[in-house]
This record gives C-alpha cells, sequence and structure tokens, in this order.
C-alpha cells in the first residue's frame, strides 16, 4: 500500500554495495542461539518487515513472516525476523498501537539508502541491502525467500547476554564479546532491538475493519549499545542497554536480536537471545 501520491509497484532492489512485579531479576550468560554448522557457514539473515494494521495487505505479509518464522518453508539459512510498525497510515482512521515514527523514520533512511522513489507498506528489507514490496502474497513470498537465499552472511558475534530488571517498568541488557568480523574505520553502530511474539488485535475501524490481526517479531524497541571503529574480529566489546517497558510485558514471548550495522545501513553480523520465562 503506497501513500497518496504515490503509485503502486512491486519491485526487487538491492544497494550498490500482564506487569510484572518481579524487581532485580538476573539471567547470567545467557547463550546464542545458534548451532555449529551456523557458526561454519555464517550467522543469520536479518529481515526486516515494515508493516501497519492501517494498510490493507499488509496483514499478508504479516502471515508470511508468521510462516518464514516457524520454518513453513523449510530454509536452511537462519533468520531473524523484525517487524517495524510505521505510522504513516494512522490518519486513515486506525490508529496502529504498536506504529511508531521512529520506524517510519527507519523505512524512510532505506528507500533513501537504496534509491527508491517510494516508501510503501509491505516492505520487506534483507540485509539492509536488498528489499522488496508488493501488493500481492504470491509475489511477496517468491521475492522474499529469493532475496533470503542470496543474501550474504556475515559471522555472528559472540555476545554473550545477562538481563536484570532493576525495576517493574525497564529491563537491561548487558552484553559482552567479540564481533567476529573485522571492523574498519567506516565503522559500525551495535543496535540492540527488542521484539514481541503472538500479539493479537481486533481492527474496529479503517482499512482491516472487523478483522482480528496476529502479529509476531514485533519491534518495541529499539537502542544503540555502541558505536565502533577499527577493531578486530576477536577484540572484545561490551556494553549495556536499558528499554522503559510497555504494560503486559511478557518475557516469554519477548526476544533481543543484536544488529552490526554501518552508515550506509548494511547489516554485518546478527545473533539473537530469547529472554528467560522468569524475567
Amino acid at each position: 500500500m503506497v501513500p497518496p501520491l504515490f503509485k503502486r509497484l512491486f519491485r526487487l532492489s538491492s544497494s550498490s554495495t500482564s506487569s510484572l512485579n518481579q524487581q532485580n531479576t538476573t539471567s547470567d550468560n545467557a547463550t546464542p542461539d545458534l548451532i555449529p554448522e551456523e557458526l561454519r557457514r555464517g550467522g543469520p539473515i536479518v529481515v526486516e518487515l515494515f508493516t501497519s494494521q492501517g494498510c490493507a495487505v499488509s496483514p499478508q505479509a504479516e502471515l508470511l513472516f508468521t510462516r518464514v518464522g516457524r520454518g513453513d518453508y523449510n530454509l536452511e539459512i537462519p533468520v531473524i525476523l523484525l517487524a517495524y510498525h510505521v505510522d504513516i497510515w494512522d490518519y486513515m482512521g486506525w490508529k496502529d498501537p504498536f506504529g511508531s515514527s521512529q520506524w517510519t523514520v527507519r523505512q524512510k533512511a532505506y528507500v533513501e539508502a537504496l534509491k527508491l522513489d517510494t516508501i510503501s507498506t509491505p516492505q520487506v528489507v534483507v540485509q539492509g541491502r536488498a528489499q522488496c514490496v508488493g501488493n500481492e502474497v504470491e509475489d511477496l513470498e517468491e521475492a522474499l525467500l529469493s532475496l533470503i537465499k542470496s543474501a550474504p552472511r556475515f559471522p555472528p558475534p559472540s555476545f554473550k547476554a545477562t538481563f536484570q530488571r532493576p525495576s517493574p517498568n525497564s529491563l537491561t541488557v548487558s552484553l559482552n564479546g567479540a564481533l567476529r568480523t573485522k571492523i574498519d574505520n567506516n565503522g559500525v553502530d551495535i543496535m540492540v532491538a527488542l521484539y514481541e511474539c503472538g500479539l493479537v488485535t481486533t481492527c474496529d475501524k479503517g482499512d482491516n475493519k472487523d478483522r482480528v490481526l496476529k502479529n509476531d517479531y514485533v519491534v518495541r524497541k529499539l537502542e544503540k549499545l555502541c558505536s565502533v571503529k577499527d577493531i578486530a574480529p576477536k577484540k572484545t566489546v561490551s556494553g549495556t542497554v536499558e528499554f522503559s517497558l510497555w504494560d503486559g510485558f511478557n518475557s516469554s514471548k519477548c526476544g533481543v536480536a543484536i544488529l552490526l550495522q554501518n552508515s550506509s545501513h548494511h547489516i554485518f553480523g546478527s545473533q539473537k537471545f530469547q529472554l528467560p520465562n522468569n524475567l
């Protein structure tokens, strides 16, 4: 779905290059969600979906995203899925409860970096380098799977994670480990995303009126751990990010993703953790 004044399009392109009351709960040294074979062949592929509950065709892309995540396509390549709900359709009558202007800004940055003419939903960006949009789920499915299979892979970081609840309304994530990729003078930002699965919303307005929408891998928070440059693959990097939490936060439905992303928005490595159930 494309905002007014923009035409619809399908394009495959690439760039040139319930509240919890627990406090001080800690889970030490969480292990990466990786297996030796993945370490040998390369880390996960980051797949970002820009979507909106106010977009009539986005629910089909959301279902596709869920199917990829649960393994329906038998992909041999590990993926990290992140869904960003933009706010560009809120004026149409339904305000997406997960929508944020922050995610719209992120999508616009990809539109600029990939030299696209329009901003539209649903849009999928893979490894920050290639994208596809489409109004037909069959087209989007074919394009997405193709992009995943052809995307460059990088060694995953070897972070260990410690999670703490300093208060009922906050979560801290402390990371320590090596990036396992040489970072040159151009540098990268180490971004940490907190996402949630299993969300269900009944829409009573807008293009999806009277529909029950199910959303997975919804990015609720995104923070920068630090920026680094000119470091060797084995050099240890550490830092802590703090997330403010929302009403009804349930750690069993949430995960954390780490992205190494440069100023051109290319991703050079990624890693994910499932949050402990009792956090």
